[in-house]
Parts: structure tokens; sequence; C-alpha cells
């Protein structure tokens, strides 16, 4: 294996466990491939019941000395992670690019974005105070400690491999918590080399385990059936999410789900249309339409209607796609096949619905996993597109009358993650994002995502919020102790 990175020490095909790297286990190997290329990128050991049941042991036995270790010192770990994460950006983002398929420079962008969180949470593990409550008796004293919840085990997804990390192992650690991570099994060399800087920057044995294989439901399994286990974050699909909640309901533990969107974009007859289109160009093409904070359903008043849909097709027509590496590529490749063909489906739905295709709605004329750049005009409700999250670089555009339609055509779906809107007029701009039912809301801007925002959705979208202030909390318990006797 002989990828393009400057530090090729910073590939380490083996799983991370208890400060040790596993390269076999009894369970055989499997394949890594490119999405760009379909070649083969690597080989790595598939974890079962067995070994993932020893890395949470492992966790817990590391977990008295790093919880026993002073925030100041945790902080001074956390930063040092950060600090190499950055210095060795342009490989991690190669890493990403080559598993994951996103163009260069966004990798690039994401491994800031994900290097922010480890900073951030360094310098929230000194701020996790407790609270003195006037006690209702005046020999009595009330104090509420916060504490560390204990082994978190984190399953994340593959569009941002290390984001998705850091957005979990930040807070956990910074807390005083251990954490296992089982990673998306198409994007597992980004967890790796997280891995391997978290080593370099001193975060102990057994504190940051990385568990890799392709038997997701058999780890997942043992990850929220194991009472040693207290926490479960997870990033993922509503469907998945659901089972990990079924299953984590047996030893109670605490769950922070960051579920499937439905994102609706609107864009009001008020609107800058010019910043209006920059942002939609930003929400829905990002990651090549793979996120799950992305515009999902486009919805236009009917006065701009027609000139922003063609403006929106001219720019979209002219986005270059082609594998991550190469130069100036804006989409680079869909996941897997099975991704293509779920972008396929929709539009074939829409068009069979009355849908008008404005640019794009095929496979890419390179072949394997790229999909054409889409915009479909005059979407309807009862569209798959409408109800399903398409996570791929198509966009349906929805007409709408009036503010009061807009709302409801936002709120009619079962998730609320993301939304966002463009107007220009202030009431309205009060009434709609106090009304829109989601758990974060872009007001004339299309990118929402940071370290210092509470991140996360309401409804079917999830529980829980990661980042900011909040973050943490998903992380402590807070024990209540009551003490009599005094003066």
């Amino acid at each position: 294996m002989n990828l393009p990175l400057k530090d090729k020490t910073l590939v380490r095909p083996a799983a991370h466990v208890n400060g040790t790297w596993v390269e076999k286990t009894p369970h055989g190997v499997y394949a890594l491939s490119n999405p760009a290329t379909g070649e083969t990128l690597a080989e790595l050991p598939r974890f079962g019941e067995a070994e993932t049941r020893a890395a949470i042991a492992q966790a817990d036995a590391a977990l008295h000395g790093w919880k026993a270790r002073t925030a100041g010192q945790r902080a001074d770990i956390l930063h040092r992670w950060y600090d190499l994460i950055l210095a060795n950006r342009d490989d991690v983002a190669t890493l990403i690019t080559l598993e994951e398929g996103k163009p260069l420079g966004e990798a690039r962008g994401e491994v800031e974005y994900a290097a922010s969180f480890i900073r951030w949470f360094a310098e929230e593990a000194r701020r996790i105070y407790g609270d003195v409550i006037p006690a209702p008796r005046g020999a009595q004293r009330i104090v509420v400690l916060k504490q560390p919840i204990g082994v978190c085990a984190a399953i994340t997804p593959w569009n941002f491999p290390a984001a998705m990390i850091t957005r979990k192992a930040g807070p956990a650690l910074a807390a005083g918590c251990t954490m296992v991570v089982k990673p998306a099994s198409q994007t597992p060399l980004t967890a790796l080399a997280l891995a391997e800087l978290a080593v370099r920057a001193g975060v102990p044995a057994g504190v940051f385990s990385v568990l890799t294989g392709n038997d997701t439901r058999v780890v997942g399994g043992e990850l929220t059936g194991n009472p040693l286990v207290r926490k479960i974050t997870f990033t993922g699909s509503t469907q998945v999410g659901r089972v990990l909640l079924e299953q984590s309901a047996a030893t109670i533990k605490k769950c922070s789900m960051e579920l499937g969107g439905n994102g609706p974009f609107i864009v009001f007859d008020d609107a800058d249309l010019d910043a209006a289109l920059e942002g939609l160009m930003v929400a829905k093409f990002r990651n090549t339409g793979q996120s799950c904070v992305g515009a999902n359903r486009v919805l236009v008043q009917k006065g701009v209607y027609e000139r922003f849909a063609q403006a929106f097709a001219t720019r979209v027509k002219d986005l270059k796609v082609g594998n991550g590496l190469d130069e100036g590529v804006q989409i680079g490749p869909m996941i897997d096949a099975k991704a293509v063909s779920k972008a396929q489906e929709h539009v074939a739905n829409a068009i069979a619905g009355g849908a008008r295709v404005l640019t794009g709605g095929q496979r890419h004329a390179l072949g394997g996993n790229f999909f054409e750049p889409t915009v479909l005009a005059d979407m309807k409700p009862g569209m798959q597109m409408a109800c399903e999250e398409t996570f791929g670089p198509v966009a349906g555009l929805f007409p709408f009358d009036d503010e009061a339609g807009a709302i409801a055509l936002a709120n009619e779906t079962e998730f609320g993650l993301a939304s966002y809107f463009y107007a220009k007029d202030h009431a309205r701009i009060w009434r709609v994002a106090e009304a829109i039912e989601a758990g974060m809301v872009g007001i004339n801007c299309g990118l929402i995502s940071t370290d210092v925002a509470p991140f996360g959705g309401i409804k079917q979208s999830g529980l829980g919020r990661e980042g900011s202030k909040y973050g943490i909390d998903e992380f402590l318990e807070i024990k209540y102790l009551a003490w009599d006797g005094i003066g």
C-alpha cells in the first residue's frame, strides 16, 4: 500500500486498542476501496463480539487513571492533539479524499473543522463547574458535582470521517471519559490516523481506541449491550438510531443521536437572490450532497421561482465532477453504487410525477460512483425527495405561494435537523425562525456548522447536542451531595 502522504506512518491498516495496533483477528480482513477509482486502498482486520468486549474492558481499566488527572492535564494533552492534527492536515485530508471521495479542498476544510472540536473541548475541560445550592436548613449544605459518565462508545459515519469523531471524542476525553470508536467501514483510515496522532499527543493507552471491520451489527450489538459502556453517541440514519436506542435500553445507557434530516431551504420573494444562490450551492453540494445538514428540499416563492431556478441550474451545470484529488474538482464520487442507485431512483420518481429536469439527471459519463449534479423543477410534496433524504448531488425545487405555505411545507416531515431560509423582512425572519421545526436554522446563510454552536436536531432527527458549551454535558453525570450537621 503506497498512498500519496508525506508521513507514511499515518497510514495504519490495523485497529488501535489499548495502545497497541491489532493487525489480525480470527475473523480475517476486509478490503477498503477508493470510491473514485474502485482500487483497493487497504485490508483491515474485522472485529467481532469478543474483540469488542476486550476493547471495552481495557477502556474501563484505563478510566480511573484518566479521570483522576486534573482538567488542566487533560486539556494540555488535547491541545497537543489539536496541534498535531493541524500540522498533518494535508495528509489527513488526503486520506479523507482517498477513502470518502470528497474534493481535497473540502477535505482540508474538514480537518480544520475536526481539529476545532479538540481545541474547543480542551478549553471546556477547565470549565466543568458544579454548584452550591442554598439549603432548606441552616446546618445543611447542598453541593452539585459533575463527574465523567464513564466508558463511552462512538459509532460514526463515513461522510465526515474526521469531524464526526472529534466532535464526540473531544468532549468525552475532556470530561474524563474513555472512548471506544467504531468508524464506518468505508472510512477507517482517517480514524486510525487520528488515533496515531492521539498517541503522539500523549493520550494514554485505553483512553481512545478505534475498532475496524465491516460487521457493524455485531460490534454495535456489543457496544450497546455491554454494561461497562455507559454512553452511546451515534451519527447516522434514523433507522439505525432506533435500533441502537432499543439495544441500549436494557442497560439504560445515556444516548446521543444525530440522525437523518430532510432540510428545507426556503427562498422568499424579498430575499437577496444572489446571496441565496451562493448559500444554496454550499448547503446542497457540499461533499457531493452527502451531508446530513444538506438542503434536501428547495422551497422557492412563486414570484421569483423561474428566475431563481434558471440561475441555480446554470451554476450547477458548471460544477466540475471528478476524482477529488484532481485540480479544480468540486463534485467527487458518491460513496458507493447503492448511493448512486438511490439518487437515480429519486430522480426517476420525480420525473414520473411531472418534475422538469433543468440540468443533469443521470449517471455521469465518468461511470462508477459518479452522478451528474442535478436540478429538478416543479417538485410536489408526495414525491420521494419530499419525504426521504436523497443524500446526493440532486436538488429539487418546490414552488410555494406565501409564508404560511412555506412553513407548512418545511414542517411536513418527521425530521427536524437543519433548515435554511433567505429573507430581508425582519418581522418575517423572527416569525419563520420560530415556526420552523428544526434544531438548527440558518438565516441568510448556507453553512451553519461550527464548534461554538450546539449541533443537533428535534423530532426524529435525534437526541442531545454536540459542540458548544452544551456538548460536554452529554458526557457528564450530575451528583447531588446533601451534607447535614454543619454548624
